[in-house]
């Protein structure tokens, strides 16, 4: 999100007889007062609101600073670069551009390069802080005599770009890029020179070749054959030997002379193949779930025959490089550390998508009082799905993600009367904005020919003016449309209201290069590997981006619109940006392996990154809770990427409770949600001691008990097996794994997962194998998530013996070998009973892992051969509307019988919710503590103790037919 800006006047742009072709269909852009048909929907091409405008008070024309040699169609936005053809302020040169492994600015007589590997840091590690490498001149690049009143944009590509000055007699053209250690020069009209930061360490001077240090940084100047270089006074300068091109090239931090001369001939075997162009391309290979991306240079030989170039790799990318080996050393930047492959014409990638899901699968909230918990919030929202906040896109987005979630959730637990109720919501909200009636100005999408974009009013936070966010507002909408279409498919048809999707799409981020009406990859910066916000990118720290999370909500929008309505192209590149960015987020906002952040920071996170370091600070906010929560948001199945780590989840929630003082106090359940992701149990137990949050303006309370408490059943992502399945994910809870896929589509569809497990899934339904192998309310049969007993019933009337009031016996009668054993009222653990209940006993304490007061079961004379695994269990649990309760088991085998415990096991404990009816402790809680080895049982006794760890009110447990244990015995 950005904050909101000033009123700007409102520039009119007539539009021309163009044509844009959108899902296969041909819509011709009529006059300007008449609506754009796409399919049964629409656009207007009459303005009707605040439009882009260049520097200051000139004309909206966008192209009043690109030369006539710079690329037709629609401009690029929201680069790292775009304050050179976006002159917000500055209506002759750009901001800084912060390219890495340089920084560049550009002045009236050239370019500035700046290598500054010294940040500055501010604020505390507790509080706002910020780092920046901010640009610090070390030398000056141009020709003598440069008196440029203005710099234009010559040309650009998907990572570079081609500044251009002339004065009328002089002209100065200079390539640059992200991972490019070389700027490329042609000039005319005099010598070239360099002016340096004071007077430089000339360390090498032989021909067409000096190497220089300034400001403790080394550069090399490679002029062509036969040329020389001369310094005097602080001004190295070259006549070029008459051929107007030359290169300068920063070099990687060195510790000897002779490193650095190695580097430097290493470097000057490829110093006069210019880098003309950079493309990227990218394949998804369902079958292995692979990320393929290529990064190719195009380069021209201003002189020899060398085809290649020297690149340096962001972490994002050398961690995943795959057929090359960089060379050291490496240079330091403001994401980490850069590492150099030398003598390229390209290189690869080789990532793994994880997949992602329309929502976690009802494993833990689809029966008992869960279920009614849920049902009960569920129905708290039906009347008003979207509850919106406010009516522009951004609002009217956060709205529609609401209506999605509560969609998704509703149907996985066959609550129709709520899922159709939020399916209406979206269905109408899309509807009246994919529509443009006569005379409309609101809720409305305008097409700008000028500047190529697709601007939906009422805009905010610059969406308008300053064509930010875009990614972020009409991801919501992609999404929101990508559920609606696995219900209503007709709606979602090219025919009908499709094509609006897709205009959506390519304006926020084109995926066709052949549509120059929209730019290629508008907000994602393709090297850097994340969007930028910001469309002008006019800022002295470069471009920036705010919630990175609302990012990825777009690329899991295309990936989920992609595969309900078969369009592979918006799939794959729905998977490319998704797959690229939570590598990219991992290192540049959480930083998860500590490499990146200056050591001085002090913080886990950074709440912005800028194009020159990174911010623990919003636009908006400076409480921890929306700092680090504006990373999170909106929570959703396609969100799992933030689990990736679990280890780190516990570290950044951690830090946001010091940060904070404490707890969180606002965002709540955005902070538990994400909480979830690294300690389900943890985050359950806030969930339900703090029954009366504010809900986040997006989220609702149905969709937050969903997700916490099924990742308190699921455990934690688990990214070493992927699927062939788009829509898929695993996870892991004690070792034991639950596998999950979704199948939007009309037909059933098996997933097969890279460890070999296969998963049947009915046609638009859910389905899960493994830990908890579910079908639910969502998936054919209606089999209920509780399993049911395996034991037969018996055949003689069960024991009537009201429950005891003290500690029932600890050697009941031997019992037969069954490894599925009831809890009985005779303390024994035995075949089913008639149902029952008995008292657990208040704690009035802190007893976790120390049985106190329990209630004791116990089974002798087993003879049962260990089949591996470990013990599972589903105890019947309710302690009415007590609040802060807390259950506990633990579980000994003495496998000979002669008293002494072999394996004794304790759970963590169960934190019960505050509503009447039972909820199930399972073994998914997960082990606090185990103690010994499990073997064959030979006259065994197993025994199980049950007591209240936490909670000063005692709670019901269900026994004779209802809590069941069973044994890893066969």
């Amino acid at each position: 999100m950005k904050p909101p800006v000033p009123h700007r006047r409102w520039v009119l742009a007539a539009t021309t007889a163009l044509a844009l072709v959108v899902g296969g269909l041909t819509i011709p852009l009529t006059r300007a007062a008449e609506a754009a048909a796409v399919g049964a929907g629409s656009y207007t091409t009459t303005p009707v609101g605040p439009l882009p405008s260049g520097c200051g008070s000139m004309s909206s024309n966008p192209r009043q600073f690109a030369t006539a040699n710079a690329p037709a169609g629609a401009i690029p936005t929201n680069d790292w670069w775009s304050s050179l053809l976006w002159k917000r302020t500055d209506c002759s040169f750009s901001e800084p551009l912060h390219a890495h492994p340089i920084s560049y600015d550009t002045f009236t007589d050239g370019l500035g390069f700046s290598a500054n590997s010294t940040p500055a840091i501010s604020g505390t590690a507790t509080g706002v802080g910020e780092f920046h490498y901010p640009y610090v001149q070390d030398i000056r690049v141009g020709v003598a005599g440069l008196g440029a009143p203005q710099v234009k944009v010559d040309g650009w590509s998907d990572w570079t770009v081609s500044p251009h000055w002339s004065d009328g007699t002089r002209t100065l053209r200079a390539t640059i890029g992200h991972g490019l250690p070389f700027a490329y020069f042609q000039s005319t009209g005099g010598d070239a020179v360099i002016s340096t930061s004071g007077n430089p360490e000339v360390w090498s001077n032989s021909g067409a070749t000096i190497g220089f240090r300034v400001n403790g940084h080394d550069y090399v100047g490679y002029a062509p054959s036969g040329a020389s270089w001369s310094v005097a006074s602080g001004r190295i300068s070259s006549g070029l030997a008459g051929r107007g091109y030359f290169s300068v090239a920063l070099l990687p931090p060195t510790s000897s002379a002779s490193e650095r001369s190695d580097l430097a001939a290493t470097y000057g075997r490829y110093a006069h193949a210019h880098v003309t162009g950079t493309t990227v391309s990218y394949t998804y290979d369902q079958a292995t779930s692979g990320l393929n991306t290529t990064y190719a240079f195009t380069t021209t030989a201003r002189e020899g025959s060398a085809t290649q170039t020297v690149v340096s790799l962001y972490p994002h990318q050398w961690k995943s490089l795959s057929g090359s080996t960089p060379i050291t050393p490496t240079y330091p930047s403001a994401r980490g550390r850069m590492k150099v492959l030398t003598g390229v014409s390209q290189f690869r990638t080789a990532m793994k998508f994880q997949g992602v899901l329309p929502e976690l699968p009802a494993v833990g909230d689809g029966s008992g009082a869960d279920l009614a918990t849920l049902n009960g919030h569920l129905a708290a929202a039906r009347s008003n799905p979207m509850d919106q906040r406010g009516g522009d896109t951004y609002w009217t987005g956060k709205g529609l993600g609401r209506a999605a979630r509560l969609a998704e959730v509703a149907d996985l637990v066959n609550d129709t009367a709520t899922r159709d109720s939020a399916l209406n919501a979206i269905r109408s909200t899309l509807t009246d904005w994919f529509t443009a009636s006569s005379g409309k100005t609101s809720r409305v999408f305008y097409y700008d020919s000028n500047w190529g974009t697709l601007i939906g009013y009422p805009a905010s936070y610059g969406s308008d003016q300053e064509l930010n966010d875009h990614h972020f507002h009409y991801g919501y909408y992609i999404a929101a449309a990508a559920t609606l279409a696995k219900f209503d498919p007709s709606w979602a048809s090219t025919s009908r209201y499709g094509g609006m999707v897709d205009l959506l799409i390519r304006d926020a981020n084109n995926y066709r290069r052949d549509d120059t009406r929209f730019p290629y990859l508008r907000d994602f910066d393709i090297y850097a590997g994340h969007d930028w916000a910001s469309g002008h990118g006019s800022f002295g720290s470069g471009n920036n981006q705010e919630s990175s999370s609302e990012g990825m909500n777009f690329a899991s929008a295309l990936i989920q619109w992609g595969q309900v309505t078969g369009n592979t192209a918006v799939r794959d590149a729905g998977i490319f940006l998704y797959t690229t960015q939570a590598a990219a987020i991992q290192e540049y906002w959480f930083d998860v392996s500590d490499q990146n952040f200056p050591a001085a920071f002090g913080h886990s996170t950074v709440g912005m990154v800028w194009g020159d370091g990174g911010a623990y600070a919003t636009w908006f906010s400076a409480e921890p809770e929306m700092i680090q929560g504006i990373n999170l948001l909106p929570i959703t199945g396609g969100h799992l990427y933030l689990g990736n780590n679990p280890a780190y989840v516990r570290t950044n929630y951690a830090e946001l409770v010091r940060n904070n003082g404490g707890p969180p106090t606002v965002w709540q359940d955005i902070l538990w949600q994400f909480q979830a992701l690294g300690d389900g149990d943890a985050a359950l137990a806030n969930l339900r001691a703090n029954p009366n949050y504010t809900v986040e303006e997006g989220e609702s309370r149905a969709h937050t008990f969903h997700w916490i408490r099924n990742l308190a059943a699921l455990g934690t992502v688990d990214t070493t097996v992927t699927a062939n399945h788009p829509l898929s994910a695993v996870f892991s809870r004690n070792g034991s794994r639950t596998y999950v896929a979704s199948n939007p589509t009309a037909s059933p569809i098996t997933v097969t997962f890279s460890n070999g497990t296969r998963l049947t899934v009915a046609a638009g339904k859910t389905a899960t194998t493994g830990a908890y192998t579910w079908s639910g309310g969502n998936a054919a049969g209606g089999v209920t998530p509780t399993t049911p007993p395996t034991t037969a019933p018996p055949t003689t009337a069960p024991p009537t013996t009201a429950p005891p009031t003290t500690a029932p016996p600890t050697t009941p009668p031997p019992s037969s070998g069954s490894p599925t054993r009831y809890l009985l009222s005779n303390g024994g653990l035995g075949t089913a009973g008639s149902a029952a209940t008995t008292t657990v006993a208040a704690a009035n304490g802190n007893h976790d892992g120390t049985p106190t007061n329990a209630r004791v079961f116990t089974a002798t004379g087993l003879n049962l051969a260990y089949s591996g695994g470990q013990s599972a269990f589903d105890l019947f649990l309710d302690a009415g509307t007590a609040v802060g309760n807390g259950v506990q088991v633990r579980i000994s085998y003495d496998l000979t019988g002669n008293g002494s415990w072999e394996r004794v096991e304790t759970f963590r404990y169960f934190a019960t919710d505050p509503v009447s009816g039972y909820e199930h402790y399972t073994q998914s809680a997960g082990l606090a503590s185990a103690t010994g080895t499990l073997g064959a049982l030979s006259n065994g006794t197993v025994r199980v103790e049950v007591w209240s760890a936490i909670g000063n009110n005692p709670t019901t447990l269900g026994i004779g037919n209802q809590s069941v244990l069973r044994l890893p015995y066969s």
